[in-house]
């Protein structure tokens, strides 16, 4: 634990350097985050003595025992780096680990960026208490932007510490715990920083490929197909959003006045949730998605959504140029990572052309 607190002492220092560039509002960004990573690292404890105390509730014992199984799977089948990760269990008393705020103009679907000495530019900001959350957006909405702010599940520290399982998400399906964990060590797998397309469709697809290989080894049948019977519906999900971007952003960029692109947003807005419910009554499934459905939409909320599965095609087409080998693929990927951006996107759009 010593080890951990010092390394949190050493990221401490180097942002709080590198933030005081930036001024007082940074500062106090980076204070919140390495405060909240601080109180996960110190509320840790070992699975193995969870698993092992007969008076830990047998639900969890049950769930963080299956998650052992996937771990060691993960490593041994699936080449990932597993290191110390997902060995020890947080209990958070919330649904959400961390809250992010996304932003946008009133008449633009362009987010606002925030960047990071680490993970590079991301199109939204983390924090760990909800409330600070809301006073963020709360100022950015005061601005004038159209703000939106969601809860997140599980999130990577690409290898700065060892992430533990989390209460958030202990409580998932089989297939969801599994493709969650093959997920966020595919980010530790790889990780290029400034490209969330690219980071985003590799660790989806090793979270898929590696869902179909644990459904064979665990003799599970029903993990893959519902896993992706849930991914079908997400694509649908997104697919629908996509079209009335497409929608609004062809408003944005048109020559009427701004007040007749608001009644218009507006219009849009309207047009989107009423194609939703009659999507609903063909596919009732889809009816997962009427909180976020119902609650207020705006510019920052769509751009929050977006399709980074593009590239799932050449990855797979890639697998299969390697007859499933796992470690020549892995290599083309790290090959593919150390391009330039828009050759890397070239030769991903080359796969899915062929």
């Amino acid at each position: 634990m010593l080890l951990h607190l010092n390394k949190v002492k050493v990221v401490l220092s180097i942002l709080i350097c590198w933030a005081t560039l930036w001024g007082c509002q940074t500062v106090h960004y980076y204070s919140q985050a390495i405060d909240g990573q601080c109180r996960i690292l110190l509320k840790r404890q070992p699975i193995s003595a969870i698993v092992a105390d007969s008076n830990s509730p047998q639900p969890l014992r049950e769930s963080l025992t299956y998650i052992l199984k996937v771990r060691e799977f993960a490593e041994n089948e699936l080449q990932l780096p597993v290191d110390s990760h997902y060995l020890t269990y947080v209990e958070l008393n919330r649904p959400f680990v961390l809250w992010n705020v996304f932003a946008a103009p009133e008449l633009s679907l362009t987010p606002k960026t925030w960047c990071y000495p680490v993970a590079g530019c991301a199109a939204y900001r983390g924090y760990f208490d909800e409330t600070n959350a809301q006073q963020y957006a709360r100022k950015l909405d005061e601005q004038g932007y159209d703000v939106y702010v969601g809860g997140v599940t599980a999130y990577s520290t690409l290898g700065w510490f060892d992430d533990p399982i989390l209460s958030t998400f202990v409580r998932f399906s089989q297939a969801q715990k599994a493709a969650l964990m093959f997920h966020e060590l595919a980010h530790q797998k790889l990780y290029v920083k400034d490209d969330t397309a690219f980071n985003e469709s590799f660790a989806t697809f090793v979270e898929q490929e590696g869902l179909r290989r644990w459904q064979l080894a665990s003799g599970s049948e029903r993990i893959y197909s519902d896993y992706m019977l849930q991914h079908h519906r997400r694509r649908q999900f997104v697919q629908l959003i996509m079209q009335y971007r497409q929608k609004l952003e062809l408003l944005y960029q048109s020559d009427l006045e701004p007040a007749e692109k608001k009644v218009r947003k507006t219009t849009i807005f309207s047009e989107l949730r009423n194609e939703f419910d009659r999507l609903k009554t063909r596919q009732v499934e889809l009816s997962v998605y009427d909180v976020w459905m119902n609650q207020s939409l705006n510019n920052a909320k769509i751009s929050s959504v977006v399709a980074y599965h593009d590239f799932l095609p050449a990855f797979q087409k890639m697998l299969t140029q390697y007859a499933g080998e796992l470690d020549h693929f892995f290599e083309e990927c790290r090959q593919l990572a150390q391009k330039d951006k828009t050759e890397r996107h070239q030769i991903l759009e080359s796969y899915m052309a062929n």
